[in-house]
C-alpha cells in the first residue's frame, strides 16, 4: 500500500491522500472515469469536476447531474463552482448537494481573463475579505447536509504577500480543506513551483491543506507531503502525461492503446464530432502531454502526431506505434 494512502482526515470523504485536480477542458466525466478506473482507491482518493461557471442564476439540478456520473469506482467526485454572485453560488451549491455531490469545491484559482473580468476565480485572490465572505456564505447554505466545503486557491494574485490572509479567510469561512496551488495568478503554469508557499499555507491554516503544483512523478506525491506538511496532494498535468502515475503502474504499449481507444470511443458516444471536431482536439491535447508507455514512443513522435488532421488519424498513428512496439 502506498505511503500516502489512509488514514484520512475526519470529515473529508477521500479514500487516499492523492487527488486528481480539476482542469478545464480536460477532467470531464469521461477522462475522470478512465483515470479512476486505472488507479485503485488506495492510491487515488478522489477528484473534482471541471469548474462549473455560475453567473447570476442558481444552476438547475439537471446541470449539476450532468457534471456527475456513477463511474466513480468507489471514490468521491465533488462539484467545483466558480462565480462572483454570492447568492447564485450558494444556491448552486445547495443544488449540487441535491444532485449527490459528496463535497463542494470553490474555485479561487482560475487565472483565465474571462474569470478575472467577471471578478471570479483568481480575481478574489486580491481580496481575502471577499473570498472569506464567499466561503462563509456557501458554508452556511449547505450547513447540516453533511457535505463538506473545500476551496482551491493560488498562492496569490500578483505576488504571494497575501497568502496567509487568504488561507485564514478560507479556513475561518468554513472550508474543511484548502487546496493551494503553489504558483500565483501572475506566474500561471510556469515550470518552477515554490513548495515553501505550501509550508506557509499549512502553518496559517486551521484545516487540512492540499498541495498542488510541482508534482511530476509518483515519487513526488510522498515527497510533497513530507516536505510541506500538507495532508493531501493534488495532481493535474502529470496525470495527463501518465494516467497511472498515482499507482506507479508501468503502462505497457497495449495499456496506452486501450486508454486512447476508450477515450475516443467515449467522445463519440457522447456526441463529439469524429472528423476534426472535439474528439480530435481532445486526442491531440492528450498526446501533447503524454509520456506513459515503454520508451515514450508517443512523446518521441509527438510533433508528427500533432500535425495529423483529425481524431481518426491520431488514433491510427497511436495504434500503429503501440502494436508495432508490442511485437
Amino acid at each position: 500500500m502506498p505511503a500516502f494512502a489512509p488514514p484520512i482526515e475526519p470529515g473529508l470523504p477521500f479514500t487516499a491522500r492523492a487527488l486528481l485536480a480539476p482542469m478545464e477542458g480536460v477532467t470531464d466525466r469521461l477522462f475522470r472515469s478512465l483515470v479512476l478506473a486505472r488507479n485503485p482507491s488506495s492510491c487515488l482518493g478522489g477528484a473534482t469536476t471541471e469548474f462549473v461557471r455560475v453567473v447570476d442564476q442558481v444552476l438547475p439540478l439537471k446541470r449539476m447531474q450532468s457534471e456527475l456520473d456513477d463511474c466513480h469506482y468507489g471514490r468521491p467526485v465533488g462539484v467545483q463552482l466558480m462565480g462572483s454572485d454570492v447568492q447564485a453560488v450558494a444556491g448552486s451549491a445547495q443544488v449540487a448537494v441535491q444532485a449527490g455531490a459528496p463535497f463542494i469545491d470553490l474555485n479561487f484559482g482560475c487565472p483565465a481573463k474571462g474569470a478575472l473580468r467577471g471578478c471570479a476565480g483568481s480575481a478574489l485572490l486580491d481580496s481575502p475579505a471577499q473570498l472569506g465572505d464567499m466561503v462563509a456564505s456557501v458554508a452556511r447554505a449547505i450547513e447540516g447536509t453533511g457535505v463538506p466545503l473545500t476551496a482551491k486557491l493560488r498562492a496569490g494574485g500578483e505576488s504571494d504577500a497575501l497568502l496567509e490572509d487568504l488561507v485564514q479567510a478560507a479556513s475561518d469561512g468554513g472550508a474543511a480543506m484548502i487546496t493551494v496551488h503553489c504558483r500565483t495568478r501572475k506566474e500561471g503554469y510556469r515550470d518552477t513551483a515554490d513548495w515553501e508557499r505550501l509550508r506557509r499555507a499549512v502553518a496559517a491554516s486551521a484545516v487540512p491543506v492540499c498541495g498542488n503544483g510541482g508534482v511530476e512523478t509518483h515519487a513526488d506525491l510522498q515527497r510533497l507531503l513530507d516536505a510541506t506538511g500538507c495532508a493531501f496532494v493534488m495532481v493535474g498535468r502529470a496525470a495527463l502525461k501518465d494516467p497511472w502515475m498515482f499507482s506507479d503502474h508501468a503502462a505497457t504499449h497495449m495499456d496506452v492503446l486501450a486508454f486512447f481507444e476508450e477515450y475516443q470511443s467515449g467522445l463519440i458516444q457522447r456526441g463529439a464530432r469524429t472528423q476534426g471536431g472535439r474528439s480530435g482536439s481532445r486526442l491531440k491535447q492528450l498526446a501533447s502531454y503524454w509520456t506513459a508507455g515503454p520508451g515514450g514512443q508517443i512523446a518521441a513522435d509527438r510533433q508528427e502526431i500533432l500535425r495529423l488532421p483529425d481524431d481518426l488519424a491520431v488514433l491510427a498513428a497511436i495504434r500503429e506505434r503501440c502494436l508495432a512496439a508490442s511485437i
